[in-house]
Parts: structure tokens; C-alpha cells; sequence
């Protein structure tokens, strides 16, 4: 049975930072700000996109690397450093595969026919459809 009350979202996030969370099974999205992840629910879907490699002076990729579902509905503070203390939520991710999106421009709804497809992604976290986020899933799905 579905849940029409799920939503999908894009978080865009560096690879060797996605790696993190998914290590730590959290999400901490848009520079540690609270705000994106008070948009998500329990029961949610997150999709990450990463356009590099790392944030500072990584490669570019370009592709979605990590999908998870929230698993709670808590927003927490994380202290990583003295003067860095970002909000994170938990999430359960799942295992798959990188998926560039470069194959899959043509059959986003956000991104079809849009020669100007990355700014999207520039906002950092926004929310998708049902037959975008199955799109992005089924090309992420482990082979």
C-alpha cells in the first residue's frame, strides 16, 4: 500500500561527504542549516546528488550516489568542531549504485528539455515527484 503522504526529495551534497552520512546514517544538508531537514518526515525519501567528488577542489561527477528513506522525525544539533555545530536527521540508506545524471536528463520532469538543467540543483535540497524520484531510483537500483 502507498502512502500518499511520502515526499521525495534531491539533497545536494558532495561525494566524499555523502559517504559520511551514509557511514553514519544521517543527513546534514545545505552547510549544517535546520531548515531542509524540517521539510522532510519520517517515512520521506532523500536522494543525494553529488556534482563533485568533494568540496573543495574535488573532481566533477555529476551523478545521484546515495538514496535512504528518514527514519525519524528528529532534528538534531551535531558538534563537530567548536565553531561548526550543523543540524542533522537520521536516515536509512540503501544500498546502490552511482547513477550519472547525464542518462537520465531526458526523463526527470525537472530537467527535460531544460538546457539550463543544473540550477536545480544550486538550491542545494528541493523536493520531487513520484515518477521522478522512481526515474532516479530504478538507475540507481544495484545491478
Amino acid at each position: 500500500m502507498e502512502n500518499n503522504n511520502l515526499r521525495y526529495w534531491i539533497g545536494v551534497v558532495s561525494k566524499s561527504h555523502v559517504i559520511r552520512g551514509v557511514e553514519g546514517g544521517f543527513a546534514q544538508l545545505c552547510h549544517g542549516k535546520a531548515a531542509p531537514l524540517k521539510r522532510m518526515r519520517q517515512g520521506d525519501w532523500l536522494i543525494y546528488y553529488s556534482p563533485k567528488t568533494d568540496l573543495n577542489g574535488g573532481e566533477p561527477l555529476q551523478a545521484f550516489t546515495a538514496i535512504g528513506q528518514v527514519r525519524d522525525d528528529e532534528v538534531y544539533e551535531y558538534p563537530m568542531s567548536e565553531s561548526f555545530i550543523p543540524f542533522r536527521r537520521n536516515i536509512d540508506y540503501y544500498d546502490c549504485s552511482e547513477a550519472p545524471v547525464h542518462s537520465l536528463l531526458d526523463r526527470m520532469s525537472f530537467t527535460k528539455g531544460n538546457r539550463n538543467w543544473g540550477y536545480r540543483f544550486r538550491m542545494g535540497h528541493f523536493e520531487i515527484d513520484l515518477t521522478d524520484f522512481t526515474v532516479i531510483s530504478e538507475a540507481m537500483r544495484k545491478q
